[in-house]
């Protein structure tokens, strides 16, 4: 989490813990600094006190050093067996010749672990243990009815930073607005190394799963509802442990499948067009995007060319390994107009916005090396000419998937142009040349 992971792209980290070389700082104080906290409450020490027995840290430790690249925290939830997050687990189940789990209860006992089943869209893992003597969680009937109240008092529970386990106290949000995915909005402070860990109601019983906290802000965090862990627990009793390469063949068909769905809602939903500046740009339909916009009107000194930015970000990116995130799609539109500059200072001006974000990657072991293509296209219609530039990159384990990214530049003088780009994360090739397609003809002189 922060510099500890670099996951959650736009804003949101996951909070398991990874290997860093950073320290913590010590709080000091100050003359005229507020009274410290209260205690928690006495409800949080009793939900403390019966929780111990059942908490889990979760170690992923590099087999070749013998020590731990990341933790997490986890849960029990039946006999030997435990919920925890996917990208807690993440390294065993994408490198399991590099990486062994092992888990530490809090009076001490360890032993080690075995992953049963992983679900990828909700960052959701069973894993089970080599003893099966502990007592468990029982799931919240209202949090599997849908039916708990918006300001419901939660605890959270995890080993933050590897501090030792801790109970963080805060507020149930319900779901938040504008996301493919289901995620509970926590209004707490959820730290690396917590991922993993329970969020229980006054009863001690299992709301949501902790699983990622907002960097842009306070006391915004992120549970995984119960019911997504209670639905992956019922799939994996009975079932034998799976081997390691079929663990990481299943995180492939799940990514398949779910960007299957996803990319089918998207085009189902469609896009509208938007009117900017000269021209008319597509913006899409679906209620899971936020979009923002920006400009350099106003800055000082002036600016000699204006740029009017809109950009749009799907809510759906998915965590595969600490290196290799995929589902996102990022869409936005620049407007430049020229003040006072000359046709090459202006040419110069633009070409240093039409650089693609995010095909800097020259490959490694999950993705090969980016391959870019770069035309003129001639549109019939109502269309500007344009320039594009179209990159893909695959995905080495997942075969059909790719990450592609296009930039339309208009070519249509020295005064004005509009710069577009479409970055779809985790596709199939064939959809991708069909959304960028529809993407491209949407792009056209206004009405």
């Amino acid at each position: 989490m922060g510099s500890l992971s670099k996951t959650f792209r736009f804003a949101v980290l996951c909070v398991a813990m990874m290997a860093s070389t950073g320290s913590g700082a010590r709080a000091q104080s100050s003359p005229g600094a507020p009274p410290a906290a209260e205690p928690p409450s006495a409800v949080a020490e009793q939900i403390y006190a019966e929780a111990r027995p059942k908490l889990l840290q979760i170690r992923t430790m590099l087999t070749a050093a013998g020590r731990q690249a990341s933790i997490g925290s986890g849960f029990l939830v039946g006999d030997g067996q435990a919920i925890t997050n996917y990208h807690v687990v993440s390294q065993y189940v994408m490198e399991p010749g590099t990486y062994t789990l092992e888990y530490v209860a809090m009076d001490g006992g360890r032993g080690s672990l075995q992953v049963i089943a992983v679900d990828v869209a909700d960052d959701l893992a069973v894993v089970r243990l080599d003893k099966d003597d502990r007592p468990h969680f029982d799931f919240d009937p209202r949090a599997l009815a849908r039916t708990l109240p918006k300001g419901e008092r939660l605890y959270s529970l995890g080993n933050p930073l590897d501090l030792g386990f801790a109970i963080i106290e805060g507020t149930y949000n319900g779901l938040v607005e504008r996301s493919y995915g289901e995620r509970i909005h926590f209004s707490a402070s959820l730290n690396p190394g917590v991922s993993g860990g329970p969020a229980l109601s006054t009863d001690g019983r299992v709301v949501g799963v902790n699983v990622a906290r907002m960097v842009r802000g306070e006391q915004v965090s992120f549970l995984v509802p119960a019911i997504k862990a209670r639905t992956l627990l019922a799939e994996a009793v009975g079932k034998p442990v799976p081997a390691p390469s079929a663990l990481k063949e299943d995180v492939g068909r799940q990514l398949t499948a779910w960007q299957t769905g996803f990319f089918k809602a998207f085009t189902e939903l469609g896009m509208r067009e938007v009117a900017f500046g000269a021209y008319q740009v597509p913006e899409s339909l679906a209620p899971w995007f936020s979009c923002w916009a920006n400009t350099n009107a106003g800055e000082n000194p002036k600016p000699r060319a204006t740029v009017n930015t809109s950009f749009c970000n799907s809510n759906s990116q998915l965590f595969i390994a600490p290196d290799l995130s995929s589902g996102m799609i990022h869409m936005s539109h620049s407007l430049l107009r020229n003040g006072d500059l000359n046709d090459f200072q202006f040419a110069s001006f633009l070409s240093q916005l039409t650089n693609l974000w995010g095909t800097g990657n020259q490959g490694g072991k999950w993705q090969s090396q980016t391959t870019c293509h770069d035309d003129f296209l001639a549109l019939a219609g109502n269309h500007p000419p344009l320039r594009g530039i179209w990159c893909a990159r695959a995905y080495r384990p997942f075969n059909g998937l790719y990450d592609v990214w296009m930039l339309a530049i208009t070519q249509d003088g020295s005064q004005q142009a509009l710069v577009s780009r479409l970055a779809l994360e985790g596709t199939d090739y064939d959809t991708a040349i069909s959304v960028a397609r529809h993407f491209l003809e949407m792009i056209q002189w206004k009405k």
